[in-house]
């Protein structure tokens, strides 16, 4: 069903690794998203930066993947940090009252100089 598909492309830079997401994290799917993102700390990478202005639809296990990346990476002493934040995701995480825990950015370039 293209309704719920979920699009994950990496990137890893130099300091940072970039995930551009789009379409619906939901319960069928953040099993996906919360890999990808374990698979980049497993690797010693912790920080990430997650271009999410093509998210259309954030669920509760969106954004427990979201949260646990965070802790993960602020206990190595990394950081995961939003880019082009959709406005569906801002509403999300602003009615979870997640909002202050995420740096965001206006841009991928500003997220990726912030490290």
């Amino acid at each position: 069903m293209s309704d719920s598909s979920l699009n994950i492309t990496f990137e890893s830079l130099k300091r940072v690794d970039l995930f551009t997401v789009s379409g619906r994290i939901d319960s069928s799917n953040a099993t996906q998203f919360d890999d990808a993102l374990k698979n980049s700390m497993k690797n010693g990478r912790y920080n990430l930066v997650l271009e999410m202005s093509g998210i259309n639809y954030m669920s509760s296990a969106g954004l427990r993947a979201m949260v646990s990346a965070l802790r993960e990476c602020k206990k190595h002493n990394g950081d995961t940090r939003l880019a082009n934040v959709s406005e569906r995701v801002a509403e999300v995480l602003a009615l979870a009252g997640l909002e202050p825990l995420f740096e965001a950015f206006d841009d991928v370039t500003s997220a990726v100089g912030s490290f």
